[in-house]
């Protein structure tokens, strides 16, 4: 089995839900294989990540709001924090049942609605009315429904989810990714030694990033830890699919589509293009070197494309709607 074999495994991504169960035995057999031969032979010790936390909040300035995306936490931000911290009062929390966060509350059924709404309490919670939103991937797609509910000053959006134009595409996507989410439970403590292998990190992160080299290594296990301890992911990826993103013709603000030509996760093809077709005011930028992660792929690109659209709102340079 060559080191490929622990990649497809991992991600999961051509497993049709029809048969998922049997290519998931599949994939166990055949990443415990790759597994046991993929660290260039050299013995590592991956920190073990034993908590997690809410969330973070720092800097100073006009309340900007960051939002990961799903199986993750707020660490998927730390790369760009410091670089919008002198600028912003920078809120980013963990998303409702996910590793570090309050579970959903009893009888609310996940759904993208349901994160929405806990996002929406933070924001109630902390005396903010309407605030800069910057998102990834299902983040994205939560940042476009505040835009909806009149909470955002600006939307930046990368990678966001909420669209497609095949609903077998998207059923085979959610398939593939509870496989993965199984195969970190079954498998997480053997992943961990990959980390802090170059070679490891290229094989865990392909599908996710454009640069696996520049990753931390710590924060990959935290990674991995967060994958294993969020409850609301299996029963998310059930049922997301069921409620694509609405048609947003007005906004209400200044909305900014990030997409990476790297974005092996949701390709712009399949999944940018119809999104756009939702949202006829949004501008389209469009990255050559990063993947559906593109915050430790180029932070500096990444901040810049935030601030130069949430310095134009709070400069008066571009409108914010309702404001």
């Amino acid at each position: 089995m060559n080191r490929r074999g622990l990649l497809l495994a991992a991600g999961a991504t051509a497993v049709a839900a029809g048969t998922a169960g049997v290519l998931a035995a599949r994939a166990r057999r055949r990443a415990h294989e790759a597994v046991d031969g993929a660290i260039d032979g050299t013995t590592v010790s991956a920190e073990r990540i034993t908590a997690d936390t809410a969330g973070h909040r720092g800097g100073s300035g006009t309340p900007i709001l960051l939002l990961h995306g799903i199986s993750v936490t707020w660490r998927t931000w730390k790369p760009i924090l410091s670089l919008l911290e002198p600028h912003h009062d920078v809120i980013a929390p963990t998303l409702l049942g996910h590793s570090g966060a309050a579970p959903l509350a009893d009888g609310v059924a996940p759904s993208l609605n349901a994160l929405v709404d806990g996002v929406l309490a933070e924001l109630d919670t902390l005396g903010l009315d309407r605030v800069h939103v910057v998102g990834n991937s299902l983040g994205g797609w939560i940042a476009l429904e505040l835009a909806r509910r009149g909470r955002a000053r600006s939307v930046v959006a990368f990678s966001p989810a909420g669209a497609w134009r095949s609903n077998l595409r998207m059923a085979v996507l959610s398939g593939g990714m509870r496989v993965g989410v199984d195969l970190m439970d079954s498998l997480g403590d053997q992943l961990e030694r990959l980390t802090h292998s170059p070679s490891g990190r290229r094989l865990l992160l392909a599908n996710l990033v454009a640069h696996p080299e520049r990753y931390d290594p710590d924060e990959l296990v935290a990674d991995i830890w967060a994958i294993r301890h969020a409850p609301v992911v299996r029963p998310l990826l059930r049922v997301i699919a069921d409620s694509p993103l609405q048609p947003l013709p007005d906004p209400g603000c200044p909305v900014r589509v990030v997409w990476g030509r790297k974005d092996r996760v949701i390709p712009f093809r399949h999944y940018g293009e119809p999104l756009l077709e939702r949202l006829p005011t949004a501008e389209l930028i469009m990255l050559d070197d990063v993947g559906h992660v593109p915050m430790p792929d180029d932070p500096d690109t990444v901040a810049r494309l935030i601030l130069e659209v949430t310095d134009a709102v709070d400069r008066g340079g571009v409108p914010a709607t309702g404001s």
